[in-house]
């Protein structure tokens, strides 16, 4: 497909943008758009929780604090090995793997995204870590990878995520057309109030797409 300058010029300056601040974005967002229904969902998971499991959550949250990712890689195997049912587990270990992740220790980042998705009680958990492990897999050009983390079904909640993610993908491989197509139904998916449609938009008239949003698809998600 033939592009003129400008709309190469475009293209160009959103490759620089995204190649410098994606990673940091996704992971922002997915943390702030998710944790909302994680949250609500950990509290009516009912289990019985001990008091050690508890005081190894407070630990690991004092290790996150301080950064130390060693600390917080301990905090979490004494955690998922000790209660691996818990939902405290799958909770330490997607904060774990945001730790790793910062420290550029991708390796632990991944396995504890892993150890979630075969251990997770949760689905809105195991689809935040198929989302991470997307972005990981993104980051590392692997893009089929990325595009299988992204299959099967996700919560609802998690939908226009998983259309941002994709568009991203297939803006990484140059499938600009899948791009547009992605980014717009991440839009139609999306809630009206929600902070991810302004970065999203933004992706999608940097590809010239269209500008108007898909208000009436988002009033029956409100």
């Amino acid at each position: 497909m033939a592009y003129d300058l400008e709309e190469q010029e475009q293209l160009d300056t959103l490759k620089a943008w995204w190649k410098k601040y994606g990673n940091l974005v996704t992971w922002t967002l997915i943390v702030a758009l998710g944790a909302y229904a994680a949250w609500t969902q950990w509290n009516n998971y009912k289990v019985s929780q001990s008091t050690q499991a508890s005081q190894l959550y407070d630990e690991l949250q004092a290790a996150l604090i301080s950064k130390d990712n060693a600390k917080v890689q301990r905090a979490v195997s004494d955690i998922t090995e000790k209660y691996p049912s818990s939902a405290y587990a799958a909770m330490a270990a997607m904060s774990a793997a945001k730790n790793a992740f910062d420290a550029n220790d991708l390796k632990m980042a991944k396995t504890q995204l892993n150890w979630v998705l075969e251990n997770g009680k949760l689905e809105e958990f195991k689809g935040l870590a198929k989302l991470r492990l997307a972005s990981i897999a993104l980051d590392e050009n692997a893009y089929e990878d990325a595009l299988k983390f992204l299959s099967g079904e996700f919560p609802s909640e998690l939908m226009g995520e998983v259309a941002d993610r994709k568009g991203d993908i297939f803006f990484a491989q140059k499938k600009l057309n899948e791009a547009r197509q992605s980014y717009q139904l991440a839009l139609d998916t999306l809630k009206s109030k929600d902070p991810l449609r302004q970065l999203v938009q933004i992706k999608l008239d940097a590809l010239g797409g269209s500008t108007e949003s898909s208000i009436a698809g988002n009033d029956t998600a409100k």
